[in-house]
């Protein structure tokens, strides 16, 4: 939104007006004070006189006349002139109808209860008005609200009746044609159940019907929604309150499907011309103003109940939003939006000849006008731009229209066809299969018992049946399949969304083949696959922070339950589409354990401060002192699979002997510990969306017997004095992941001190040497591909790398590969453990989804496995497995100076 005052053609402006917009011309002959003003050039003062005019008058209907009209003169001649752009009179006209909203919302009020504030009385601003994008000659379509309990009102009137009178007076001062003219045509049929419902409807009754019986295109109008006049406090809370009726969690590919029906029976009905000339709507046309709107509306539904970021009102937000999100390319949203802006200023050109609410080119002489008022040089020229701006429109809503203009495939009903059309798609025993496929409807499972969810069921089983019939283990993901189906407490939105996706139906095939982890995850939230529509589902997440912001979006942080609930939402449509990845070999899995750690940190970070805020409203803080989480294991390492818990010490600094400062306050050590205990459980314990982490607290000093939050003080003095050597091993892959930066300073340089310790070689060898046979002896290998426990695996690897930065004292870092690096780089280690350390954690990350029993998978998976570990067969990886074992005993001789027993 800009306003380029200084450098306006005020003087043509004005002379163009004059000849060519009767409406503009009588406007300045009435208002001789505000046409000096114009042709001073001094805009803001004009619009400073224009606001003034209601004040003036001696009674609000004349007042909220003369200040229209004002507005509507000063605006369009800055307009004409250059100084203001589209946005920026977008803007003015949308506040001009709030505050005529709310004007009228006071007197109505106040004729019947003297001095009464309009407390109890909204008004929702929806579509234009609630976008702050309303047109010259524009009505508002606002939805009237009222609270019984709080509407000022006389003794002897009930809250619906009074309700009802403000309701007409109001629309009366506004709409009413009057020597003064009218302020804004009034629209009141956006309410819920129009034609029988009142005027103004009670809060709790027009929740009701959001909540229970609302259609699709209340959903799209309300993302535009916003409390506009009256009870703006109250309007808030109500459009909070029907906040997940508009941005659902999951797709309702069937609400975006009637949206896109509606657009094309708008296109099919659209009785003027296809092409811009005489008669052409710039607003209902091929191409025209309600096409970009609809774009961008569409999109939204589809992606805002998982990104917040694009829950925003204005058109050419969401396109920005949209792109910035990567839901729709750059250029598109580019196009779209320079379009939108060109075609609200040809409507308004339009309007501004007669104050009429029109939106169709006209003939004759009057386009020459529109042309010449424009600043163009004919009506020609007109019509030539005006066909490029609705080509490039057309063109990309086109995309909309054609996702649903897909031939339909139907199934033969009786048996034997089925089974012959199943033969023929290559199934073995396909008239088993035929009865299975019969059974599936006889209300075995709950999914499809509705009528809708088996339309929707029939309307994707050819396709499905046809890429089940194309996967490598056909048989295999037709069961997991029915585990969907089985488990799954709705879905008719996966349905729906694979209908419309069909593309979506390869990767759900090799989700259900190859990884069984996915595949259960799967049936537990079908609206997992949600994540696959987007651009980025096979991008990497970006860093925590990043992760964070999206976790705490929205509403999150202002409830504890949905900011518990956010977080899990978020972290779980990471690891699947992190699955997915690996599925589609997308990226290296040591790049996928790096974002699955980054995932987790985020998660924490975000539970940490959830957790505080919630213990700080009862509990209060404590002055200089805060708490610390100190990553370990895979976690500190920053390389985590879809099975890792979280290994993690509870730390806080200050004193143990300091006391909250809240209601109920806590001494340091009862408080932290309390606090540790909110954050592990925001992070386990499963709520509405399921499940997080496991989170492992045994490492802290003392381990289970202990404390589970001790001061830093008190942490670095057992390292020091009490600590196993195993506790220093530990701590070779420690991290600090929240608090201040000084806190993580000094709890990195505690750490450092104790890995820095000089230590007996001999003792050091012996208690690494006795660690690694018990916990052969008490952990086994589980299976063929066990990276992990397998004699010569990564376990055997990081107790080598340990053991020699312990003795040396070097190589100190978190990430193991930047360990082995520097260890080898000294010559303390062979450069061969680093391709066997890459290999063998490629396998640990990937065999969590491919074959999570370490067991061979079937062929499709071994495959899939192999491939993305870098190799061409599954036999090829197995041989490298044993040369990277064998690499780690190599070297487990020259350092341990022993031989290591190799298991089989």
């Amino acid at each position: 939104m800009a306003s380029h005052t200084d450098t306006a053609d005020w003087q043509g402006a004005l002379e163009r007006a004059r000849a060519q917009a009767p409406f503009l011309a009588r406007a300045l002959e009435r208002q001789p004070e505000l046409a000096e003003l114009l042709a001073q050039g001094r805009g803001d003062a004009a619009l400073a006189w224009a606001r003034s005019q209601c004040e003036l008058a001696s009674n609000t209907a004349a007042g909220l006349r003369r200040e229209r009209l004002a507005f509507a003169t000063a605006l369009a001649i800055g307009d004409l002139a250059g100084a203001y752009d589209v946005a920026h009179v977008m803007k003015e006209l949308s506040a001009l109808a709030d505050r005529a909203l709310d004007r009228a919302i006071s007197e109505v009020i106040q004729r019947r209860v003297d001095g009464a504030e309009p407390g109890g009385m909204i008004a929702l601003a929806l579509g234009k008005h609630g976008a702050g994008e309303l047109n010259y000659s524009s009505d508002i379509d606002p939805i009237l609200l009222y609270d019984p309990d709080t509407l000022p009102r006389r003794s002897s009137d009930e809250p619906g009746e009074a309700a009802q009178r403000y309701a007409r007076d109001l629309v009366s001062i506004l709409s009413d044609q009057t020597a003064e003219g009218y302020v804004f045509r009034v629209d009141l049929r956006l309410r819920p159940a129009s034609e029988v419902s009142p005027l103004a409807i009670s809060c709790n009754a027009a929740l009701t019907h959001y909540e229970s019986s609302a259609l699709a295109w209340e959903r799209a109008a309300f993302i535009r929604a916003r409390a506009a006049a009256g009870d703006i406090s109250k309007g808030e809370e109500f459009l909070a309150a029907i906040r997940p009726f508009i941005w659902r969690s999951s797709l309702d590919y069937g609400a975006i499907q009637d949206i896109r029906r509606l657009t094309q029976r708008i296109r099919a009905h659209h009785s003027g011309p296809a092409k811009p000339g005489p008669g052409f709507n710039v607003k209902t046309g091929r191409g025209g103003i309600r096409e970009v709107e609809f774009f961008a509306q569409t999109h939204q539904l589809i992606h805002g109940g998982r990104d917040p970021s694009l829950r925003v009102r204005g058109t050419r937000q969401a396109l920005d939003a949209l792109a910035k999100a990567r839901h729709i390319a750059p250029e598109d949203a580019q196009v779209l939006g320079n379009a939108y802006d060109r075609l609200r200023a040809i409507e308004h050109r339009l309007q501004m000849i007669e104050d009429r609410q029109t939106h169709s080119v006209p003939e004759g002489e009057a386009i020459e006008a529109i042309a010449r008022l424009d600043g163009l040089p004919s009506g020609s020229a007109l019509l030539e731009e005006l066909a490029q701006v609705t080509d490039a429109v057309a063109a990309r809503f086109d995309t909309l229209i054609d996702a649903d203009e897909r031939p339909t495939q139907t199934l033969p009903t009786s048996p034997d066809a089925l089974s012959d059309t199943l033969q023929t798609l290559g199934f073995e025993d396909a008239s088993g299969l035929a009865k299975r496929i019969a059974g599936w409807r006889d209300g075995r499972y709950r999914t499809l018992r509705s009528p809708a969810a088996l339309d929707a069921f029939d309307a994707v089983l050819p396709a499905l049946l046809q890429a089940l019939a194309e996967a490598d283990a056909p048989n295999r993901a037709l069961l997991r399949w029915e585990d969907l189906l089985a488990s799954a407490s709705s879905a008719i939105n996966l349905f729906r969304l694979l209908e419309a996706r069909p593309g979506l139906l390869d990767q759900l095939v090799a989700i259900l083949s190859l990884a069984p982890t996915l595949a259960e995850e799967l049936g537990r939230r079908p609206e997992l696959l949600d994540t696959l529509i987007d651009r980025t589902a096979l991008e990497l997440p970006g860093d925590v922070a990043t992760l964070a912001t999206r976790m705490e979006a929205g509403d999150a942080a202002e409830n504890y339950e949905r900011a518990l609930d956010r977080i899990r939402i978020v972290t779980g449509e990471v690891r699947f589409a992190l699955g997915t990845q690996l599925i589609e070999t997308a990226h290296d899995p040591l790049a996928i354990a790096a974002a699955l750690s980054r995932t987790a940190e985020a998660a924490l970070l975000v539970a940490q401060r959830a957790a505080t805020r919630e213990f700080v409203r009862v509990h209060g803080t404590i002055e200089g002192s805060e708490l610390v989480v100190l990553g370990l294991g895979r976690l500190g390492g920053g390389a985590l699979t879809h099975a890792s818990d979280l290994d993690i010490i509870y730390l806080f600094t200050g004193g143990s002997s300091a006391e909250s400062d809240g209601e109920r306050p806590l001494g340091a050590t009862l408080y932290y510990n309390r606090l540790a205990q909110r954050v592990s459980a925001a992070l386990s314990v499963p709520t509405a969306e399921g499940a997080l982490y496991e989170v492992d607290t045994r490492l802290r000093p003392q381990g289970a017997q202990g404390p589970l939050a001790v001061t830093l003080e008190s942490f670095a003095r057992y390292q020091h004095k009490d600590a196993w050597t195993w506790e220093h091993m530990a701590l070779t892959r420690a991290r600090a992941l929240t608090g201040s930066r000084s806190a993580q300073a000094q709890l990195s340089a505690a750490i450092s001190d104790v890995l820095h310790i000089a230590r007996d070689q001999d003792a050091l060898r012996s208690d690494v040497l006795k660690m690694r046979a018990d916990m052969a002896l008490h952990k086994p290998a589980k299976g063929l591909l066990d990276a992990k426990l397998k004699r010569g695996g990564l376990v055997d690897l990081e107790f080598l790398v340990h053991f020699q930065q312990l003795r040396h004292c070097k190589g100190f870092a978190p990430d193991l590969s930047d360990a082995l690096t520097q260890l080898i780089g000294q010559g303390l280690l062979p450069q061969g453990l680093l391709p066997a350390h890459d290999l063998m954690t490629r396998m640990l990350v990937a065999v969590r989804l491919f074959a999570p029993d370490l067991a061979e998978p079937p062929k499709a998976a071994a495959s899939a496995l192999a491939k993305s570990c870098r190799c061409t067969s599954f036999e090829e990886l197995l041989d490298k497995f044993s040369a990277a074992r064998h690499e780690v005993a190599l070297a487990w001789r020259d350092v341990f100076e022993e031989k290591l027993e190799q298991d089989k």
